[in-house]
């Protein structure tokens, strides 16, 4: 399926993101009583969420319904990737084309909300917005604990999966060919079967070393 800038130059993989790690959020507000306010999903235009999220909080603003609203968030992730031979770290979007708004649901509200330009709609049934459950919460919103950039994981994104077919192209066994046996998603590192002299020996190759065939 949305958070504050990170404290180093981190790149986005999409035209608009720009995230922390696990959460890509915004307030209206500082905190308030939130008895009456419940998370809902929004349907949004993919591509476009930070700005949508931009856009709701200076309505909120201009509409003096501050009170009614709480964090909007992107849900993201750090993955680590490679091009043109750099590894970078990108913020990528967990759920694109979704973000989650903490607010309490009324007929000012609602409009507003919906009245967006790049809004779709709540999510929910019979055209009925329907809050989140609390995994459901606990599961977009991610590692809350971890919104620091200086504790989050960064992932590696690597585009092959193990039993996969792959060619070295980097090193000394460059233009070897093996299959995946393991991958190690934190450090990045795989673990390779290539045929040398006639045996099948595991050799260890970083993530960018190979290609899928």
């Amino acid at each position: 399926m949305t958070t504050s800038d990170d404290h180093e130059p981190v790149a986005d993989d999409t035209p608009d993101e720009g995230a922390e790690n696990g959460t890509d959020v915004a307030t209206s507000t500082p905190e308030e009583p939130e008895s009456s306010r419940h998370w809902y999903v929004l349907k949004v235009q993919s591509n476009r969420e930070r700005t949508i999220r931009d856009s709701l909080l200076k309505r909120i603003k201009l509409e003096g319904l501050e009170e009614y609203f709480g964090e909007i968030v992107i849900p993201t992730e750090k993955v680590a990737e490679t091009r043109n031979g750099k590894k970078r770290v990108v913020n990528r979007k967990l759920f694109p084309g979704y973000m989650m708004i903490h607010m309490e649901l009324n007929d000012d509200t609602w409009y507003l909300v919906r009245d967006t330009s790049g809004v779709g709609d709540f999510t929910g049934a019979a055209g009925k917005p329907i809050p989140m459950q609390e995994s459901e919460i606990a599961s977009m919103l991610g590692r809350e604990e971890t919104r620091d950039d200086e504790k989050a994981e960064v992932k590696v994104q690597i585009n092959v999966a193990t039993g996969d077919s792959v060619k070295i192209n980097d090193g000394p066994l460059e233009s070897f060919e093996g299959v995946v046996e393991s991958i190690d998603e934190a450090s990045g590192k795989i673990q390779v079967l290539v045929q040398i002299l006639g045996q099948s020996t595991p050799v260890e190759l970083e993530y960018w070393q190979v290609e899928r065939i």
